[in-house]
């Protein structure tokens, strides 16, 4: 009975100290030789890598005020051809004036499993290269040597900050799986900082409290998580970025002797952008504004007009630089000596000849699609990266945007179509819902006719309006022989003699020849074809069979008319002609149409798909997922020519 007794305490001991076991926060796990010979992930035996343990780790030195940024890696890559984001690393550094970061202890190595034995390849710092991304960042950059399928990936590093305001954002849901991921926040306990904790992960540890470490009192985040599969990206979500979990932090307030407030609501940040000298202090200079004035404005009748007028002023005076951000660089003055400004000197400089002109405008400040979505609950001027020029005319608020040449009222780029704006105005600053009325057109026009060969031949125009031709056109501009080459990749034509170029009304337009020998069969005297040639629609683009999770984000409203004029040999009559079609939602959202129409030897086809609005809730992917499938099915109807 005492043996029973003395075991039943031992086990119940056992017990409780393995419940109170705490998991170790920036403690990584001891490099595992077995970790090198693992097939594959269990999380998902597809994935091309693996996150073995990652670790992101801010600490503000209450000594020295610094913040230090440390990131620890260890990545299994199981095929590196379809994992190259994790071959290349890129480490940015910010300076800004005299502030200026600095990169500290820095460690990386390649593990391969060679003969039974681990061999590391470290990468040597004569490896590492810097390039200037742009004024405020330089990038180190370095590639992982003789990386294998079976490699193990590590690195750390630690970055010496003073740019204690904001803490960077960390994504916790990244497209590869994860074993173990960790996320560490210390900060003195006189440095308040506003935490800012989105998506739908929760932490299997978590410890928020204050705690005496490094010889002060400090409030530490610490969260961390095991077995976390890779984010399953949607179709038409624009950056879903947005719904991943992530954390960042900005600072509230410090509190050393006295109260200082950073951060607390829009109307205080609105009131300190006024006030910046590089900002507000700008449209204070009413006197270049005065000297600028296109001639003729004053007098125009309507508020319209001169608005117009004023903006097509700034618009084809000044180029744009590609910076984005919220404060001007070298300020207005600067501006109209080279003509060249980023987006807060073009736009605010905007602002300030509309309100010279008697109009009531004001800075629209935003967060663009890819830099994310507003958190309207925090206030927080750091994770905003454009300025707008927002005017009200009769009691309506419309959008301008100056930087791109070929936008116009309430049409600007699509990048710049984020749902959120904070709207500085004088006497308060106002959180605003920005929603994409505007359709943006796409019209694609194949000329062809059918050779006595079998061959055919013709002519193709793609011709965007509004915010796609917008789109269409900067990435033209980014790189114009990968634009042409899509055309070719997209549809497996032969296209030759491609010419884009903007129309005087701010359209893209792309013109091209082409030819084929593949889109015609030949059974006996017949020649069957599907008279959408190249454009029909192969495929359903609603085809997810899991449940939507996240909204449909198009980024305006669409109408797409698709058109083939097809020229019929001599000799030849169309046995049957194709069915016509039109399906159209209850509430007249969505709709499509399939028509059909023979004139002489030509035959006429016309799709037009029309999407009335920019974004839908998930609740309607069925119905866009049944009308795409319809569309592909009638688009895929084939013709037969037959000999009189």
């Amino acid at each position: 009975m005492k043996k029973i007794i003395v075991l039943m305490l031992c086990s119940a001991s056992a017990i409780m100290l393995n419940a109170q076991k705490k998991y170790e926060f920036l403690n990584p796990p001891k490099f595992n030789d077995a970790d090198l010979s693992k097939p594959k992930s269990l999380l998902d035996e597809n994935a091309p890598a693996e996150i073995l343990y990652k670790s992101a780790y801010f600490m503000v030195d209450a000594n020295t005020g610094n913040l230090h940024k440390k990131y620890y890696y260890r990545v299994k890559i199981y095929d590196k051809d379809k994992a190259e984001d994790w071959l290349n690393l890129e480490i940015p550094i910010f300076n800004v004036g005299t502030n200026r970061e600095s990169l500290g202890k820095f460690k990386a190595f390649t593990y391969n499993l060679e003969n039974g034995n681990v061999v590391p390849v470290k990468v040597e710092k004569s490896s590492q290269y810097k390039s200037k991304e742009n004024k405020y960042v330089s990038l180190t950059k370095f590639a992982f040597p003789n990386v294998k399928n079976g490699s193990v990936l590590e690195y750390q590093y630690e970055i010496i900050s003073p740019f204690r305001f904001t803490i960077p954002e960390v994504l916790i849901e990244s497209d590869t799986p994860s074993l173990n991921t960790e996320y560490v926040l210390d900060a003195p306990i006189n440095m308040s900082y506003n935490v800012n904790y989105t998506g739908e992960m929760v932490p299997k540890y978590k410890e928020v409290e204050e705690r005496n470490l490094y010889g002060a009192q400090y409030k530490t985040y610490r969260f961390a998580y095991e077995n976390l599969k890779g984010f399953k990206t949607e179709k038409f979500v624009r950056n879903d970025r947005n719904f991943r979990t992530k954390i960042g932090a900005e600072l509230n307030s410090t509190n050393f002797g006295e109260l200082k407030l950073y951060s607390s609501s829009w109307d205080q940040i609105g009131k300190r952008l006024l006030e910046n000298e590089d900002f507000g202090e700008q449209l204070k200079k009413t006197k270049l504004a005065k000297e600028n004035m296109p001639a003729g404005v004053m007098a125009m009748k309507t508020d319209l007009e001169k608005a117009n007028a004023i903006f097509s002023y700034v618009q084809k005076t000044f180029t744009w630089n590609k910076d984005r951000g919220v404060y001007t660089d070298d300020g207005f003055k600067k501006l109209l000596e080279t003509k060249i400004g980023n987006a807060p000197e073009i736009n605010l400089f905007l602002v300030m000849m509309l309100r010279e002109a008697g109009l009531k405008a004001d800075p629209l400040v935003i967060s663009t699609v890819e830099n994310g979505i507003i958190n309207l609950v925090s206030p927080n001027i750091s994770n905003m990266n454009f300025v707008l020029a927002a005017i009200s005319i009769d009691d309506q608020l419309h959008i301008y945007d100056a930087t791109s040449k070929q936008s116009s009222l309430d049409e600007i780029p699509l990048k710049n179509w984020n749902q959120f704006g904070i709207l500085v105005r004088k006497d308060k600053t106002l959180q605003i819902q920005m929603t994409n009325t505007k359709s943006s057109n796409t019209f694609l026009t194949a000329n062809a006719k059918i050779n006595e060969d079998g061959s055919i031949s013709g002519t193709y125009l793609d011709k965007d309006t509004g915010a796609y031709a917008m789109y269409a056109k900067d990435s033209y501009d980014d790189n114009a022989e990968k634009y042409k080459k899509q055309y070719k990749e997209n549809f497996s034509m032969d296209f030759t003699d491609i010419n884009s170029k903007v129309l005087e009304n701010g359209e893209f337009e792309s013109s091209m020849k082409f030819s084929s020998m593949n889109l015609i069969d030949r059974v006996g005297k017949k020649m069957i074809i599907n008279p959408m040639l190249f454009l029909n629609k192969s495929s359903n683009e609603f085809d997810q069979t899991e449940v939507r999770k996240y909204p449909i984000d198009f980024g305006s409203p669409i109408t797409k008319v698709k058109k083939v004029i097809l020229e019929i040999p001599e000799g030849y009559v169309i046995e049957e002609m194709p069915k016509e079609k039109r399906i159209v939602t209850e509430d007249k959202e969505i709709a499509y149409t399939y028509s059909v129409e023979q004139k002489g030897n030509k035959l006429e086809v016309t799709t037009t798909t029309k999407i009335s609005s920019s974004d839908y809730p998930k609740e309607y992917y069925p119905a866009f997922k049944q009308i795409w499938g319809v569309a592909s099915k009638f688009e895929n109807q084939v013709i037969s020519l037959v000999k009189k």
